[in-house]
């Protein structure tokens, strides 16, 4: 069974960037589709960016498209998630989580195992 470990998160100004990090041991990474989601208070927990197992492909929320990007790392067994021209939107916990299946999951719902997440505050 996977385990998932974030990192890279902290306060960050508006504009600003953060690359976020998922950290895997007891399995390889490349084996599972990765997704990121995040959490602001009070909300429920949405779908960010995911990439997929079988061919890479990558896909993102309206909301970060063109300013998030997720990458693998295989040598590291990490997946990265790259993010820039932050909004104080952008402010909750962010999670990593893995699953066999493919496909556009931006579903919580469709992962099975999940890390403790790492806090991101864009804020001046």
């Amino acid at each position: 069974q996977v385990q998932l470990v974030e990192s890279g998160g902290g306060l960050v100004q508006p504009g600003g960037s953060l690359r976020l990090s998922c950290a895997a041991s007891r399995s390889t990474l490349d084996y599972y589709s990765i997704g990121w989601f995040r959490q602001a208070p009070g909300k429920e927990r949405e779908g960010v960016t995911c990439i997929v197992s079988s061919d890479r492909s990558t896909y993102y929320a309206d909301s970060v498209k063109g300013r998030f990007t997720i990458s693998r790392d295989s040598a590291n067994n990490t997946v990265h998630l790259q993010m820039n021209s932050l909004k104080p939107e952008d402010t909750g916990a962010y999670y990593c989580a893995a699953t066999f299946a493919t496909g556009a999951l931006l579903n919580p719902h469709d992962y099975d195992y999940w890390g403790q997440g790492t806090r991101v505050t864009v804020s001046s």
